[in-house]
C-alpha cells in the first residue's frame, strides 16, 4: 500500500523528508517511527518520550487521546492512515503535543460521551482534514484570504494565481487528508487554517518554514485554543501547478468550487 504514494506530488512536501527515514519495507514500520523520535527527543504536552506502538498496546476504554497524553505511545497500526499520521507527529510535532493536550484536557473535564463537544470536534478536524496556508502579510496576501472566505474562487486561483509562487505556501497537515490524497479526485477540501508571516519567513529554507510554522500554529492553539470558525475552505485540486489543465472550465465546475451560501433571510 506504501508504494501507491506518488511522493513527487506537491501535497506530500510536509512530510516528504520524515518519509525518506522510514523502512517501508520492513515487517513493521513502528520501529522506523521510534528511531526517528528518539533522535528527535521528542515529547508529549507532559515532557514524556513520545513512542509509536502497536494498536493492540491501546487498552480497552481508554481513549485514544488520553493514552497519548498520559502515556507519550501512540497507538498505530499498519496502514496508511496511521502512517501518515506518524509522520506529522515527526514533521509538526508541537502542533501534534498542542492538538493532543487540548484533546486530553478536554477528556479529563467531561469524559469521553457520545458526543466530542465543540473544542475536540475542532481538534479532531484539524488533526484529520486541515491544510496550513501561510500567507505573505501585505495587502494582496490578505486580498487572497478574503476571496477563499468569500469562496471567490477564480480571483483567488486565477486572478492572484502568481502568489502561490513565492507569497503563499499550503502545507498539508491532516493525515486523513493526505491518505486521501493518495487516490486524488477534484473534490478533496481541507479544513485550512491561515498563518500570516513576514519576511523573516519567506527567507528560510523548507525546513526552517516548517520549524516556524510548527512553533506558531503551536504557540497560537495554546494562547487561544481552537473552534472551527478557525477553518476556511480549501479545494486540494486547485492549489495553483497541483494538477494540470487548471482553466476556466476546471474552475467553473461548481459541484466543487461551490459559491458562498448566503444566509437565509427570515420570512415576516
Amino acid at each position: 500500500m506504501f508504494s501507491d504514494i506518488d511522493w513527487q506530488r506537491p501535497w506530500y512536501d510536509s512530510v516528504r523528508d520524515a518519509a525518506g527515514g522510514i523502512d517501508v519495507d520492513a515487517a513493521s514500520i513502528i520501529p522506523s517511527f521510534c528511531a526517528q523520535a528518539a533522535s528527535r527527543e521528542l515529547c508529549n504536552h507532559q515532557g514524556l518520550p513520545l513512542q509509536f506502538v502497536p494498536q493492540s498496546a491501546l487498552p480497552e476504554g481508554v481513549a485514544y487521546e488520553e493514552f497519548i497524553g498520559a502515556t507519550g505511545n501512540v497507538p498505530t497500526r499498519e496502514n496508511l492512515h496511521d502512517f501518515f499520521n506518524a509522520l506529522v507527529w515527526l514533521s509538526f510535532p508541537r502542533i501534534k503535543q498542542q492538538l493532543n493536550a487540548l484533546q486530553a484536557a478536554q477528556i479529563a473535564q467531561d469524559g469521553v460521551g457520545k458526543s466530542r463537544g465543540p473544542a475536540r470536534d475542532a481538534a479532531t478536524l484539524f488533526d484529520e482534514n486541515a491544510a496550513l496556508l501561510v500567507v505573505r502579510d501585505d495587502e494582496q496576501g490578505r486580498a487572497l484570504i478574503e476571496a477563499l472566505r468569500g469562496h471567490e474562487w477564480r480571483k483567488a486561483f486565477v486572478e492572484l494565481r502568481e502568489l502561490f509562487k513565492c507569497d503563499a505556501q499550503v502545507w498539508l497537515f491532516g493525515h486523513a487528508l493526505m491518505e486521501k490524497l493518495v487516490a486524488p479526485y477534484k473534490a478533496i477540501t481541507a479544513h485550512t487554517r491561515v498563518a500570516f508571516a513576514g519576511d523573516d519567513y519567506f527567507a528560510l529554507d523548507g525546513a526552517g518554514r516548517r520549524a516556524w510554522l510548527d512553533d506558531k500554529v503551536a504557540t497560537e492553539l495554546a494562547a487561544d485554543g481552537l473552534h472551527k470558525s478557525c477553518f476556511t475552505p480549501l479545494p486540494m485540486l486547485g492549489v495553483p501547478g497541483w494538477w494540470p489543465q487548471q482553466d476556466e472550465a476546471f474552475y467553473g465546475d461548481v459541484a466543487v468550487f461551490r459559491p458562498k451560501r448566503m444566509p437565509q433571510q427570515k420570512e415576516r
